[in-house]
């Protein structure tokens, strides 16, 4: 955005990212909370209210006399007139929650091409910055724009989520006394999502701090789960049913699988369902290999999406202590070990990192192979790092809460996939059998039966 700002000419910014991520508050700190013009859209609100807000704003950055605007092109003409106004030097407009203004028959998207191209783009000294959780609208309706905003977008920039390594700084920066443990734990509940780490709080341990927030009737993520798609989608229910089917499979779903499942949403709608999702970080879709041919599968990868279906979705009445009281309880080993799979894939980097092939050209997907009455059961490998340099790693994610002790079970287990990984794959490269747990491996006499043991501590590396 500096760079934006410095520019000799007017520039397009635009920000992404799903909600909490932090784009608002970047923004702001950027520009020190200083801008020609500031707006935010209203949420579930009809254009009359879109623009008496609009209104609003404009008088609190200098437009006194100010009529109500009639659409959104008078709008726009408005704003031209109060940044004609200012003095000279760069004029920041900063246009929060965007999608929000875009009511129905509004004719706001056609407004803000006029703006930019027949006001801002005529000018050196515009830089315009539009932001908002609805990653999906600004993909079809500014980058995928076939009108007045084609290629217009001269900056994009999409927020990630924090990895392990920035939550730790994150939790240093205010003073939070957690170990990496304790990181890695918040980590699978809430993911990088920088607001929700905003809310744990000094003095409370880490099992505190989940009850207070989510499981008290007045936790403050209790009802996070509603807010948080609806304020994403205007029809949020055929995305809410696409995530509550994919949240039931660990390596999710084909789309005819989805299809399959029958009420989600209809076979034209699905499309479009599922681009959106993914715009917003909320599912994942990869290559799924085995039996000689390969297939796009849509996985759920939102930890606190997942989190919310596995402990609090259908559940009324729940004991507002009940992660402190369900501690090593089956339940809760099984969402540990399937979130601990989720964060892995979140740090694919740093397992490359920690495999010392950081710059080798490679391709991550997952494999599966049904059972065969010759060569035997069927096998699966989540995680599969298939590298130009002739090595396959085969990984297996472990979680643990102290050394990880390899069975002979495991070992049979390890042998068994790499045997159905080489016939499937009909070649003869190496297969490094990789294994990633939180402590490591503790020492016997089948430790050395995998090639490569990836720990936490490589997890939270730069």
């Amino acid at each position: 955005m500096i760079r934006a700002y410095q520019s000799e000419y007017s520039e397009f910014v635009a920000v992404t990212g799903r909600r909490r991520i932090g784009k608002t508050f970047l923004v702001r700190e950027a520009f020190n909370y200083k801008f020609a013009f500031q707006h935010s859209g209203l949420a579930n609100q009809n254009t009359r209210a879109q623009l008496k807000e609009f209104r609003i704003s404009l008088i609190k950055y200098g437009l006194t006399k100010c009529r109500v605007p009639k659409d959104w092109f008078d709008a726009f003409f408005l704003l031209s007139e109060l940044l004609d106004r200012q003095k000279e030097g760069k004029k920041v407009v900063f246009i929060d929650e965007l999608p929000w203004m875009d009511s129905p028959r509004s004719n706001f998207v056609s407004a803000i091409e006029h703006f930019w191209n027949g006001y801002a783009s005529a000018r050196k000294d515009v830089l315009l910055i539009i932001c908002g959780s609805a990653t999906s609208w600004i993909i079809n309706n500014v980058f995928k724009n076939h009108g007045g905003l084609h290629n217009r977008v001269t900056y994009r920039i999409n927020l990630a989520p924090f990895t392990l390594y920035e939550c730790e700084q994150y939790a240093r920066s205010r003073q939070l006394e957690m170990s990496r443990y304790d990181i890695l734990e918040c980590y699978m509940v809430m993911g990088g999502i920088p607001f929700y780490w905003s809310l744990l709080e000094r003095g409370k341990s880490v099992s505190q701090n989940i009850d207070s927030l989510f499981f008290a009737r007045m936790g403050k993520l209790h009802h996070e789960y509603d807010e948080l798609y609806n304020s994403l989608f205007k029809n949020s229910q055929p995305y809410i049913n696409v995530v509550s089917t994919l949240g039931t499979k660990r390596m999710g779903m084909t789309r005819e699988e989805l299809i399959d499942e029958g009420d989600s949403v209809n076979n034209g709608q699905l499309t479009r369902v599922l681009e959106d999702l993914e715009a917003c970080g909320f599912i994942r879709k990869y290559s799924f290999q085995g039996s000689n041919r390969c297939t796009s599968v849509f996985q759920l990868i939102d930890n606190f999406t997942l989190f919310y279906y596995k402990f609090l979705h259908s559940r009324s009445g729940i004991d507002e202590h009940f992660w402190s009281l369900n501690t090593n309880t089956p339940v809760r080993n099984a969402w540990e070990g399937l979130a601990f799979e989720r964060v892995c894939f979140e740090h694919i980097s740093q397992i490359k990192q920690a495999l010392g092939i950081a710059g080798v050209s490679s391709q991550v997907y997952s494999w599966r192979v049904k059972d065969d009455p010759v060569l035997g059961n069927g096998a699966q490998v989540d995680m599969v790092i298939d590298r130009a340099d002739k090595v396959i790693n085969l990984c297996e994610m472990k979680f643990s809460t102290s050394e990880y002790a390899i069975e002979k079970t495991d070992v049979d287990d390890q042998r068994h996939k790499a045997e159905r990984f080489k016939e499937s794959k009909n070649n003869r490269t190496t297969i490094h059998l990789t294994l990633i747990t939180p402590f490591g491996v503790k020492q016997n006499i089948y430790q050395f039966s995998v090639q490569n043991v990836i720990t936490a501590e490589d997890l939270f590396k730069e």
